[in-house]
């Protein structure tokens, strides 16, 4: 049996490395007699590669070889990777992939083309990298009806606001030590947006909760907004700041899903992960709260799941996998602002009794925080559950007083 690898960047030489370092172990795995890399597809050369015989440039020579039968997909992005993978699943061959937002996308149609052609879509190191994710959700914690899930799903992120707690560093300083490091990218907006936390919550919640969510239908905010005043006020409730993407089932079959800061708890196993570490809390009806913990990223880590994928389809050529979700319903994602939530807020007032007095008659008692140094015009609160939409509401349009910092409060 062979293989291709389209695209030899960092996740895809990585693949290409562990296929021939654990060459012998990799085939016994798979059952098949041999399992070979034959072609490499990448626009740019290589010529001090040791594979230098095994790269192309066209892609229609791995999609017409009948003898390619998996094929993984490390190109990136939806353009190109879209219609490649779906003109191979159509011809019937396999297909192993770590880009998580084709499978955030276009992850139902793909299955779909993949169930009806009777080959593999896999995606395992689309979420959390070298952390086993998402075979645990289908295969392991299969018995169990999951009621919640939720993480830290970024390394760069979690770097940028490990430095914040632990150096007191400003986001703008940790984000440039986190780019000097290789850990951010030139452009990190997809990071500190929490654009790339949401596609793969997308993916997590689709699996979980058994049809595709979308990202337009996510509400997700990032890590640009957050100070070392609200690093200290989080310090001070007795917990710190985590981007916590999040999906959860409702009493009436809907969903929420969000991705954004949160206050967690110091003694949640979430508020332990540091730097560029990922953590992925499932909580299910029978085996309770779960964690998986790794790396989330990284060139062996992520080529690693994708490999194991590899081996995954190769003893599955002639049984598809019972794996993947139903199309999306409209108004299945309920709107953020309806779900329960308690907030932290943060602002200014030149009346703080006053402010507090009315804030408890409008949405019930609050909980001031207190902290040493704060300016006199500064007010932090923590306000009890109610619907998030009617508590910001509430709170922004208390007279006296402006809000500068809204973040919501974990349970986990």
């Amino acid at each position: 049996m062979f293989v291709a690898v389209m695209g030899y960047g960092t996740v895809g030489s990585g693949v290409v490395e562990l296929l021939y370092k654990n060459h012998d172990s990799i085939v016994k795995k798979s059952m098949q007699e041999s399992l070979e890399l034959k072609y490499i597809l990448d626009l740019r050369d290589f010529p001090d590669s040791p594979y230098q015989d095994k790269f192309i440039k066209d892609f229609n020579i791995i999609l017409n070889d009948p003898e390619v039968k998996i094929v993984v997909e490390t190109m990136g992005g939806i353009t190109f990777a879209y219609d490649y993978v779906k003109k191979l699943l159509l011809s019937g061959k396999s297909v192993v992939t770590s880009n998580k937002e084709l499978v955030a996308e276009k992850g139902y149609e793909l299955l779909c083309i993949a169930k009806e052609k009777n080959v593999n879509f896999l995606f395992e190191a689309s979420v959390g990298g070298g952390i086993p994710i998402i075979r645990p959700i289908t295969q392991c914690l299969a018995a169990n009806e999951i009621d919640e899930i939720a993480g830290i799903l970024n390394g760069t992120t979690n770097y940028i606001l490990t430095k914040m707690i632990t150096e007191q560093a400003s986001f703008e300083n940790a984000l440039k030590n986190a780019q000097a490091l290789g850990y951010a990218e030139k452009d990190p907006t997809a990071d500190v947006e929490g654009d790339d936390s949401c596609r793969k919550i997308c993916i997590l919640a689709s699996l979980c909760f058994g049809k595709h969510v979308y990202p337009k239908d996510v509400h997700t905010e990032g890590i640009t907004k957050i100070s070392l005043s609200d690093v200290a006020y989080a310090n001070s409730w007795g917990g710190v700041i985590k981007l916590i993407a999040a999906a959860k089932r409702l009493d009436n079959g809907k969903i929420t899903v969000t991705v954004g800061p949160a206050f967690v708890q110091n003694h949640s196993q979430l508020a332990n992960v540091d730097d560029v570490f990922n953590a992925i809390l499932v909580r299910g009806d029978a085996i309770g709260d779960v964690v998986f913990y790794g790396r989330g990223a990284g060139k062996m880590p992520t080529a690693s799941a994708v490999v194991a994928d590899v081996i995954d389809a190769a003893k599955h050529t002639l049984k598809k996998k019972n794996f993947g979700w139903d199309n999306a319903e409209e108004n299945y994602v309920i709107d953020y602002r309806e779900q329960t939530a308690a907030l932290y807020v943060r602002g200014e007032t030149d009346d703080k009794e006053g402010v507090i007095k009315l804030l408890n008659g409008e949405i019930g008692a609050v909980r001031v925080l207190s902290l040493e140094g704060a300016p006199e015009n500064e007010l932090a609160i923590i306000t009890n559950p109610a619907t998030e939409g009617e508590l910001r509401d509430k709170i922004e349009n208390i007279p006296g007083f402006t809000p500068k910092s809204v973040i919501r409060i974990t349970d986990y």
